[in-house]
């Protein structure tokens, strides 16, 4: 995302405003934060990841969301908007209208050079505060590259990582599996990112 904080909004007043922007803005202590453009390798792995995990979940009970749905943090007042959510009981959603959900329990972020250390901290920190919120995906754009985290009975996060097109995710909390050569179908890597990853 890029900072792009304006004058202090009410949740009300941030949430009139949004339903009426072009632009998608999160919103932190009362700013507003817009949203950066998607490159195009992060707009096919987002498809890749929403389209494998819907096929996995059909009739299941399950909910894939785009990044076009937000997220109510609520024991910190934040809304947000995922790249990828998945919630497996009742959709719960806030305000007045269903257009923010409030538990999830996978996130998927894909990463990019502006986000990352956000994504890998503060935002971590921030759904770590969601009860429902069980496992957590980082997944690279520069190359195949997933990073994994999984919420543990005793409240610890256990990570793992793993590299190489031909490799592939298990996510336990919603019981599917991803592969990466489906994740990056059609991604175009520099060849310098591809030199050693062809597996392990």
């Amino acid at each position: 995302m890029i900072a792009n904080p304006q004058s202090f909004l009410t949740v009300q007043e941030y949430l009139a405003l949004e339903r009426q922007s072009e632009t998608k803005h999160e919103y932190v202590n009362g700013k507003i934060i817009a949203m950066a453009g998607e490159s195009a390798n992060h707009g096919l792995i987002m498809f890749g990841v929403g389209g494998a995990l819907r096929q996995q979940l059909r009739g299941r009970g399950c909910y894939v969301y785009p990044s076009d749905l937000r997220v109510r943090i609520d024991a910190l007042g934040i809304y947000t908007y995922p790249d990828v959510t998945v919630t497996c009981s009742t959709s719960q959603f806030g305000e007045e209208r269903p257009d923010t959900l409030l538990n999830p329990t996978l996130i998927v972020e894909i990463l990019s050079p502006s986000t990352e250390i956000a994504d890998r901290t503060t935002k971590f920190a921030r759904y770590r505060r969601i009860p429902t919120f069980r496992e957590y995906v980082l997944i690279a754009q520069n190359k195949p590259l997933i990073e994994h985290y999984v919420r543990q009975d005793n409240g610890t996060w256990l990570w793992s990582a793993i590299e190489g097109v031909e490799e592939s995710i298990y996510l336990p909390t919603i019981d599917c599996t991803l592969t990466l050569t489906d994740i990056y179908d059609q991604v175009i890597f520099a060849p310098e990112e591809l030199a050693g990853n062809s597996g392990r």
